[in-house]
C-alpha cells in the first residue's frame, strides 16, 4: 500500500506536466477517415512512440495498409495484460459550430467543473493517456511496472479498423495477455464509475427489391402493378408484434435474463426513462413490454430500420411506382445470439414474403456476436473493488447499448477477456463540435488504473 501511495502522490504533483503531454497529443489532427490526414495521424503515432520510450518502454511504429499501430512492451514480473485505445478521431465537422478551435485544446470552467475542450479529449486520447500516465508514475516511483504490460494503440477505430483483424492475426502471439484493459468506455455519471461487461452484436443488412424493369406511372400501372414500396413497408412492419417483440423464427435462441443481482444493482440507480425520452422529445416507451428502459438498451436485443427510400422522395410531387425499394436493418445481439444464423433466418424471412414479379438483393454488413464478460472473475471484482476505493462510490457492472468490435476481437483471436474502464460521461459531445473531457475524469482516470494495476498484481 506505501508504494501505491507513492504513486497516487507522484500522479497528483504530475497533473500539470501530464495535462501539457495530453494537449500535446490534442495538437495532432488524427482524422483517420480523412486521406488528407494521413500525415498526421504517422505523427501521432511517432508522438505516442517517443513518449512510451521515454518511461522505458520498448514501443515501435507498426504500419499496416493504412494507418500505424503503436506496439510497446514493458516486461516484469506477474500477470500479462494488454491495453488497448486508439490515436485517431474523428472529422470535426461541421466547424462552425464549434466555440474554439477544435485542435486548439484548453482546459475551460463550465457549471459543472473544469473540462478539458478539444477534439480527441474523450474518444480517446485522454482516455488512453490515463494509463500511460499510471505507468509513468510506477516508472518514476519503483523503477518498473508492477506487471508485463504491452500497450497496442490503433490508428483507425474511427474509420472501421480495417487493418485491425489481419494485425491481431499477423501478431497474435506477441499480443496475448492474460487480460486486455480497455478504455474506450465511460462511467455511469460523473461520480459514479463503471465496469462495462456487456456489449451488444450487430447484424446490419441493406435490403433492396426490385420489381418492374423501370419507374411507371401511377396513373398507367397503378393497381395491377406491383409497388416494391409496398411490399416492403408490409415485410419490415411484420418483423415486431405487439409488444415490441421480434417475430423471426429462434431470433431469441441464446438470449438470458440478467442475474437478479445485477438487475437489483441496476434498478438500484435512479434510471429515470421519462427524462431520459424527454431529452429528446418523446414521452412513451415504445420498446420490449415487461422490460425497463434500461434493461433494453443494455440486456435485450432490438431490430430497428436505419434508413428507407424509393421512389421520387424530390421537391413536389412524381407519380410514380418506383421499380426498387431499400431499407437498412439492423439488429443489436445479446448473449449467446449467433449473428450468422440471425442474417440468414433474416433473409430467408424476406424471401418468402415477396410475391410474384420482385427479387430481392442484400449488401451485409460485418457481423459481430454479443460480448458478455464473466462479473465472478478474480480480476473483475478486484477492478470493482479498486474503482470503488479512489471514486467512494461502489463501481457499476454495467451493460452497453453499443458494441465496441476490438472486444469481440480479443476474445475470438488472442482468446482472452476485456476489462472495459472508461471515465467518459454522456455529455463529452463525442464525435459532435465542442467535444470535452472532464478534467476530473483525466485525473481520477489515471489514479484509478495505479489502483487496477495494483490490484490486479496483489
Amino acid at each position: 500500500m506505501s508504494q501505491l501511495n507513492d504513486v497516487l502522490a507522484h500522479l497528483e504533483s504530475e497533473q500539470p506536466a501530464a495535462l501539457d503531454r495530453l494537449f500535446e497529443l490534442l495538437r495532432i489532427e488524427s482524422i483517420s477517415t480523412d486521406p488528407a490526414y494521413s500525415g498526421a495521424c504517422g505523427a501521432a503515432a511517432d508522438w505516442l512512440v517517443a513518449d512510451l520510450r521515454s518511461i522505458g518502454f520498448e514501443a515501435t511504429r507498426r504500419e499496416t495498409p493504412g494507418h500505424p499501430m503503436v506496439v510497446a512492451h514493458s516486461p516484469g514480473d506477474g500477470p500479462r495484460f494488454l491495453f488497448y485505445g486508439h490515436y485517431d478521431v474523428q472529422p470535426v465537422d461541421p466547424l462552425d459550430l464549434w466555440d474554439r478551435p477544435p485542435f486548439d485544446p484548453a482546459v475551460e470552467d463550465t457549471a459543472d467543473g473544469k473540462v478539458i475542450r478539444g477534439r480527441g479529449a474523450g474518444d480517446d486520447k485522454g482516455q488512453l493517456m490515463t494509463f500511460i500516465e499510471a505507468c509513468r508514475a510506477y516508472k518514476a516511483v519503483t523503477g518498473t511496472l508492477p506487471a508485463n504490460i504491452t500497450i497496442f494503440l490503433e490508428g483507425e477505430e474511427e474509420s472501421g479498423s480495417p487493418s485491425l483483424v489481419p494485425f491481431l492475426e499477423a501478431n497474435r502471439e506477441e499480443l496475448k495477455a492474460d487480460i486486455a484493459l480497455v478504455c474506450d468506455t465511460g462511467m455511469w455519471d460523473a461520480e459514479t464509475p463503471s465496469i462495462s461487461t456487456m456489449l451488444r452484436g450487430m447484424v446490419g443488412e441493406e435490403v433492396t427489391i426490385t420489381a418492374a424493369s423501370k419507374d411507371l406511372h401511377s396513373g398507367l400501372y397503378g393497381g395491377p402493378a406491383i409497388n416494391p414500396i409496398r411490399v416492403l413497408t408490409r415485410i419490415l412492419s411484420n418483423l415486431h408484434d405487439e409488444n415490441g417483440q421480434i417475430t423471426l423464427p429462434g431470433f431469441y435462441d441464446g438470449v438470458s435474463e440478467i442475474p437478479d443481482a445485477v438487475k437489483a444493482q441496476w434498478e438500484s440507480l435512479g434510471f429515470d426513462a421519462d427524462a431520459f425520452l424527454g431529452a429528446v422529445g418523446l414521452s412513451h416507451p415504445a420498446g420490449e413490454k415487461g422490460y425497463s428502459a434500461l434493461e433494453q438498451i443494455w440486456a435485450r436485443p432490438t431490430c430497428e430500420i436505419n434508413g428507407i427510400n424509393g421512389g421520387y422522395t424530390g421537391p413536389g410531387f412524381k407519380t410514380v411506382l418506383p421499380a426498387k425499394a431499400m431499407a437498412k436493418v439492423s439488429f443489436r445481439l445479446v448473449g449467446d445470439q449467433d449473428p450468422d444464423k440471425i442474417q440468414a433466418t433474416f433473409e430467408q424471412y424476406v424471401r418468402e414474403s415477396l410475391p410474384p414479379d420482385c427479387s430481392v438483393d442484400f449488401i451485409s454488413k460485418n457481423n459481430a456476436p454479443a460480448t458478455v464478460m464473466p462479473i465472478d472473475a478474480p480480476e473483475f471484482i478486484k477492478a470493482q473493488k479498486a474503482l470503488t476505493e479512489e471514486w467512494g462510490k461502489e463501481a457499476l457492472f454495467a451493460g452497453g447499448g453499443g458494441s465496441i468490435p476490438v472486444v469481440g476481437h480479443f476474445r475470438e483471436i488472442l482468446k482472452m477477456d476485456s476489462l472495459l474502464i472508461g471515465f467518459g460521461l454522456d455529455d463529452d459531445a463525442i464525435h459532435s463540435p465542442n467535444e470535452k473531457y472532464n478534467l476530473v475524469s483525466f485525473q481520477k482516470g489515471a489514479r484509478s488504473w495505479a489502483r487496477i494495476l495494483d490490484a490486479l498484481t496483489c
